[in-house]
C-alpha cells in the first residue's frame, strides 16, 4: 500500500484560535490569480441518488467529477457496502475495490481528499464494549484512507443524548480512534451530523480534552438538528436546531475540511435556505484555506446541476470577500 506522510505542524488544540491563523494564512483578498481562497472537491453524496437508483457506479466517483470540473473528491464509504459486504471472500473484494479506486483517481487526476465513515457503530456510546468495536471497525478506515492518500476520514460522534454521558464518551472513542490514525498520517474530523455532534459548543469541548493534532472537525454548512420528532434521528422534521452560523463559527477554529451543504436556488442561483456569502467569510476570517466539499442535498435539481450551481456559488461568493 501507498504511504502517505503525516504532516507533524498539524495543530494542537491549545492555542486553536492564534496557531490555526499562523498556520493556514490566508491571502488579502479572496480571489488571487483566479483562485478562490480555498479548495474546491465533491462530496460523494451529491451523487448518492444515481448511485442508490443503479444509474452511477460508485466506483466512477474520480470520472465524474473529472467530467464536472473537481480536482479533489470525498469518498462516501456506505456507498460502496455491496461492492464487498457480501462477497464470498469480503477482505479481497475490500482490497480489489480500493486498487480500483485509486486507480481511477489517477486516470481522471483527482486527489483522494478524505473519507465520510458512516455505519460503522457509534464512537460516543455509553457501553465499553460497543464504543471499543465502533473504533476497531473505523481503523479499516483509516488504513483505507491512507492507502489511498487521503489526510482524513469524517466520522459521526453518536451514544447518548446526555450531555455529559456523550461528552464523556465521546472523549473516549474520539481519543483512542486518533491516536491510532496519527501512527498512519491520518487526521480524525467530526462533523455536525445530528443529535449532539450538532451542538457545536458541546463538540468544541470535546475537541479540548482530545487535545490531539490529528483531531479536528467538519463542519457542514447544514446538519445543525439537535432533535428531530418522535426521536428520529433521520428524515422526520426537526424540532430543536442549534444555530446554524454560530455552530459553523464555534467549529471552524478546529476544522480540518469543510462541508458546503446546499439544498434549494432561486431563479437567480442564489441559494435560498442559507446565506452561503456570510457563511464563507466565517470560513476565511478565521484563515481557513483548506478543501471546502460541495454537498447538494436538495430536490429541486437533478444532481449534477444542484452540484453546478452550489460550485458556481461558492466561487461567486468568494470573489466578494
Amino acid at each position: 500500500m501507498g504511504v502517505f506522510i503525516f504532516n507533524l505542524s498539524l495543530l494542537s488544540c491549545k492555542n486553536k484560535r492564534a496557531e490555526n491563523k499562523d498556520e493556514i494564512s490566508t491571502p488579502i483578498d479572496s480571489i488571487v490569480n483566479n483562485k478562490p481562497f480555498f479548495k474546491l472537491s465533491l462530496a460523494q453524496w451529491s451523487l448518492e441518488k444515481p448511485i442508490h437508483s443503479g444509474e452511477l457506479d460508485p466506483v466512477d466517483f474520480a470520472e465524474k467529477a473529472n467530467q464536472l470540473g473537481f480536482h479533489g473528491i470525498e469518498y462516501v464509504n456506505q456507498l460502496y457496502f455491496s461492492k464487498y459486504r457480501d462477497a464470498k471472500d469480503p477482505e479481497a473484494a475490500f482490497t480489489k475495490l480500493l486498487d480500483t479506486l485509486k486507480a481511477k483517481s489517477e486516470e481522471f487526476s483527482v486527489e483522494n481528499v478524505l473519507i465520510m465513515v458512516d455505519d460503522e457503530g457509534d464512537l460516543a456510546s455509553i457501553e465499553d464494549g460497543k464504543r471499543e468495536e465502533a473504533v476497531q471497525k473505523h481503523k479499516r478506515w483509516v488504513d483505507a484512507a491512507q492507502f489511498l492518500g487521503c489526510h482524513a476520514i469524517r466520522v459521526n460522534l453518536f451514544g447518548s443524548n446526555q450531555e455529559a454521558a456523550w461528552k464523556t464518551n465521546a472523549v473516549k472513542g474520539l481519543s483512542e480512534l486518533s491516536e491510532y490514525a496519527a501512527t498512519k498520517g491520518i487526521n480524525v474530523l467530526v462533523e455536525n451530523h445530528g443529535g449532539l455532534s450538532s451542538n457545536a459548543k458541546l463538540l468544541t469541548e470535546v475537541m479540548e480534552e482530545v487535545d490531539l493534532p490529528n483531531c479536528g472537525t467538519l463542519p457542514d454548512f447544514g446538519n445543525f438538528c439537535l432533535r428531530r420528532k418522535n426521536g428520529e434521528m433521520w428524515g422526520a422534521e426537526c424540532v430543536e436546531e442549534y444555530p446554524t452560523y454560530q455552530g459553523i463559527e464555534e467549529m471552524i477554529p478546529y476544522a480540518k475540511a469543510v462541508s458546503a451543504k446546499t439544498y434549494e436556488f432561486d431563479e437567480n442561483g442564489k441559494e435560498t435556505t442559507l446565506d452561503i456569502g456570510r457563511i464563507l467569510k466565517i470560513v476565511k476570517d478565521a484563515g481557513y484555506n483548506g478543501w471546502i466539499g460541495v454537498e447538494y442535498e436538495g430536490t429541486g435539481l437533478a444532481p449534477e446541476e444542484g452540484i453546478l450551481k452550489t460550485k458556481e456559488l461558492l466561487l461567486k461568493e468568494a470573489e466578494k470577500l
